[in-house]
């Protein structure tokens, strides 16, 4: 089975809850456990949050999340239309934050690469950043 929904939103720290909440939904769809629900709202959150912080420098824009359901795997992607990581590989070590005076722990991409099955991030300085992450349910969900 095959499906997909998109979710556009204003990159606003309220609509973080939305996000994880909506993709949780169109997750339960394959039968997941409660833990695999709660890896991928968790995953989603970090993403949000880091397009929402990080990805407009305080100005109000789009954020789209699109989850992509192809029999037992699920892909969701988080983009926004920002500014861009300006060095990826900083970005994706451990505890590394641009915005420490937010309280920002750096943990984001290592979280989301800790619940989820894989995930890629793409970003171009100025244009910029998405974050795709996929996660599979080996049982059947018929039931």
């Amino acid at each position: 089975m095959k499906n997909q929904m998109e979710l556009i939103f204003d990159a606003v720290s309220q609509n973080e809850a939305f996000a994880r909440v909506t993709a949780g939904a169109f997750f339960s769809q394959l039968n997941p456990t409660l833990e695999e629900i709660s890896d991928l709202k968790t995953a989603v959150s970090e993403a949000v949050t880091n397009a929402i912080i990080h990805g407009y420098e305080d100005e109000t824009k789009q954020v789209e999340l699109t989850c992509d359901q192809n029999g037992q795997q699920l892909v969701v992607t988080v983009e926004d239309h920002g500014v861009g990581i300006e060095d990826l590989e900083q970005a994706l070590q451990p505890f590394f934050t641009t915005k420490p005076e937010l309280e920002r722990s750096g943990m984001g991409f290592s979280f989301m690469e800790a619940f989820m099955d894989r995930i890629e991030v793409r970003s171009k300085k100025g244009e910029g950043t998405r974050v795709v992450m996929w996660k599979y349910i080996e049982r059947d969900s018929e039931k």
